[in-house]
């Protein structure tokens, strides 16, 4: 077996920001430490948070009034900050600088009277924070059928914004038929779609064609990792979105196949050293690792989790 390693791959900078945000957390403030929502979507990473005494909650109001509590990098809506200051929560925000941007992004496009529209996933959390910091102004559309059934007012202002962690094809063919419904619409200067998101994608795109199978570490509820997968449907390959090694199954490999392995942006790397590791037994496979772009992008970590 022949397996192509795909670089870049795994942690972006904001997931190792927000993970490192949690880790100094829990040695300046200890445990119990509550996170609200995942930290990252990753099973891996919220087991191994959870076995050092972190407490994921999905309402605020589990988070015990004068706590520590930590949102995590998908961030949140501006209710959910006012709440926590209601219940003299200390809370510490891990959120994405980029997700932050397109939070601000909302704002702006609100204030200026105009109804925006966000190109995402219902319930994700990042779509939730989002939309909530302007609830009034935001529709959201996942397809192309959802922009053909949109109905505003003639000469109704509009803009509109992505979720960061969508497929970069998707989201333009969404962007190009609401551009020609609404040709007055506006948009955000730089694509609101995450370095990380986009270049783990090239990466699929380009070296899938030299693979029978697609490997993609990551979980389930992981956009992101999702869509990697799908790319790699798209082109017609045999493509698994798996948490570790041991969500493989025998006959999804054959000894003589070329597999592509990569990792979603909130997949650890030793993840993915353990699944090489298991193809090298189990397969006797030669791993050549393949570089489409090279990424240094760092975000530094809250203020007050700084080493002084």
């Amino acid at each position: 077996m022949k397996v192509i390693l795909a670089n870049p791959r795994g942690f972006c900078a904001g997931v190792v920001m927000a993970i490192e945000t949690l880790e100094r957390a829990i040695e300046r403030f200890g445990t119990p430490l509550y996170v609200y929502h995942e930290i990252v979507h990753n099973r891996p990473i919220v087991e191994r948070s959870r076995a050092k005494g972190v407490v994921f909650v999905d309402s605020i109001h589990d988070v015990p009034e004068g706590g520590t509590v930590l949102y995590s990098a998908h961030g949140v809506a501006p209710q959910i900050r006012e709440e926590s200051q209601r219940r003299r929560l200390h809370a510490i925000d891990a959120t994405c600088p980029l997700v932050t941007k397109v939070h601000k992004e909302a704002v702006r496009y609100a204030n200026e009277g105009r109804r925006v529209i966000l190109i995402g996933h219902a319930d994700h959390d990042e779509v939730v924070g989002t939309m909530g910091e302007a609830p009034e102004s935001i529709i959201l559309v996942e397809t192309e059928d959802d922009v053909a059934k949109l109905d505003f007012p003639p000469d109704t202002p509009l803009a509109y914004l992505t979720q960061t962690t969508l497929s970069v094809d998707e989201t333009r063919e969404i962007i190009a038929a609401l551009k020609r419904r609404f040709p007055k619409i506006v948009g955000p200067a730089k694509d609101d779609i995450c370095y990380a998101t986009q270049n783990r994608q090239e990466a699929v795109r380009e070296l899938a064609q030299l693979a029978d199978v697609v490997l993609v570490l990551g979980s389930q509820n992981s956009s992101n990792s999702q869509r990697l997968a799908e790319i790699a449907a798209s082109l017609g390959k045999r493509a698994y979105l798996i948490d570790g090694y041991h969500d493989l199954r025998d006959d999804w490999l054959k000894s003589d196949d070329t597999v592509l392995v990569t990792a979603g942006a909130s997949a650890p790397e030793d993840v993915v050293e353990n699944c090489l590791n298991y193809l090298k037994e189990r397969y006797d496979a030669v791993v050549e690792e393949r570089t489409i772009r090279e990424e240094d992008v760092h975000f530094p970590i809250p203020l007050e989790l700084r080493t002084r």
